[in-house]
């Protein structure tokens, strides 16, 4: 009877261990990756409004400068989040908060083409291990049962960034226009630079590495929750890979960064290219609209994704339901959008394809961790958002290589349909491979 009562009180010590270091912890999270996002997609921003034109960008060049960030971004992946698992969480994210937001900043005095892909290079390498380091930090602090959830609030940043970006980048650049003698573009990329760098000071202070390290939590909720953590990683152990080798050759592993590189490439498609998209309402509609009201309609599909993602997350109970079902629905609905007989229809049909990728992301993080544990689960995690990113770089390249060669988004978009529907037939086979 004692047996079952301290299992009882142990089960509540980590569900209430788990809403503190909650509140706690993922709303500055959020914030770090708002930040994050941000500064990697506001270039999306600033190409249709006078960035192009003013360093003579063709569709394609800037479709390699929004690319080119992933190139550096996937060479350094995997090294940072195992210097993140040997160093802590707390002095390795600070580290890349100050070095991306020098690099961020500086892209406002940009001169020409071959200066900004150089600067969106070393950007990518100034953020190597973020966003993985993230996501193992996660499985740090809590176990599977409510990982998912958390990892969920945590990715609100990425409809968040875009849609409140959307508004304030262009109020930054309609109205910074001319502030300190540069154009708005120029105006956007500083301000938006700056925030990661005071970030550093505040993640050096704030974040705790480990429950164990976590004065701020009493002990009786530290220790339950740190062994909750603890078996669930020897669990997982005898189950995966053992070494950072193992992990890196698996083939779950090679085929989970196929999934999330096309649940990403719908993401990067719309996040580089949806502006653009916008913009071009007046040639293919006849409408026209402000740089804020492009703003505010590019913000739509991501603030509709959000709820998305939010409603999904905590009905969608099986993990490979929870990815292949909005990764096919995204699929399906994007090339649809440029086939609309008015603006607003085009709209609701992005905006389907932003709920379906933004409902898919939170849960797939739930597939790899579920398999990968340690050292190993640094360098996986680190291999599949490295090689899934790849998507940054070829979806911007291939949308404006598209675009250039047929004077359309529409095959550029068909391209989005069909690798995101390949991620869901992914999901699914990975799920049946287990079974036999």
């Amino acid at each position: 009877m004692s047996s079952d009562t301290d299992v009882g009180r142990d089960e509540q010590l980590v569900r209430s261990g788990v809403r503190r270091a909650g509140r706690r912890l993922i709303p500055l999270l959020i914030v770090l990756y708002f930040v994050n996002y941000l500064d990697r997609v506001n270039i999306g921003f600033a190409g249709p409004n006078g960035m192009n034109e003013e360093l003579g960008l063709s569709a394609t060049m800037f479709g390699v400068a929004a690319g080119v960030f992933f190139i550096g971004y996937l060479l350094l992946e995997v090294p940072s989040n195992l210097l993140l698992h040997r160093f802590g969480a707390r002095r390795w994210i600070a580290r890349i908060l100050v070095t991306w937001g020098i690099v961020a900043t500086i892209m406002a005095f940009t001169p020409n083409a071959t200066v900004l892909i150089v600067l969106r290079f070393l950007l990518g390498v100034a953020e190597a291990g973020f966003f993985p380091g993230i996501i193992l930090y996660l499985t740090y602090w809590f176990p599977a049962g409510q990982r998912a959830r958390m990892t969920a609030w945590f990715m609100t940043a990425v409809p968040i960034s875009t849609a409140l970006g959307a508004v304030v980048s262009s109020l930054i650049i309609e109205h910074g226009h001319g502030l300190w003698g540069l154009s708005g573009w120029r105006v956007m990329f500083l301000v938006e630079g700056i925030p990661a760098i005071l970030l550093a000071v505040v993640v050096w202070f704030a974040l705790t590495d480990r429950p164990a390290a976590a004065r701020w939590m009493p002990a009786d909720e530290r220790d339950a929750l740190e062994r909750a953590v603890a078996a669930e990683g020897a669990q997982v152990s005898e189950e995966g890979p053992k070494s950072v080798l193992g992990a890196l050759r698996s083939p779950r592993v090679l085929a989970l960064s196929w999934v999330y590189f096309g649940i990403v490439y719908g993401l990067y498609a719309l996040g580089f290219f949806l502006p653009t998209i916008v913009k071009n309402f007046a040639v293919q509609y006849g409408t026209r609209f402000t740089t804020v009201q492009q703003g505010l309609i590019t913000a739509i599909p991501y603030a509709v994704g959000l709820v998305a993602m939010i409603l999904w997350t905590r009905r969608a109970a099986n993990p490979t339901i929870r990815v292949a079902v909005p990764a096919l629905v995204g699929g399906l609905s994007i090339p649809v959008a440029l086939y609309m007989a008015n603006p607003w229809l085009a709209v609701v049909a992005v905006t389907v394809c932003a709920c379906g990728v933004l409902a898919a992301l939170p849960g797939f993080w739930s597939l790899p961790t579920a398999y990968l544990t340690g050292a190993a689960a640094a360098a996986g995690i680190g291999l599949i958002n490295s090689l899934g990113n790849l998507s940054g770089f070829v979806a911007p390249y291939v949308t404006g290589a598209l675009s250039d060669a047929t004077g359309s988004n529409r095959t550029g978009l068909w391209v989005v349909g069909v690798v995101m529907v390949s991620a869901a037939v992914v999901t699914w086979a990975l799920r049946a491979r287990a079974r036999t």
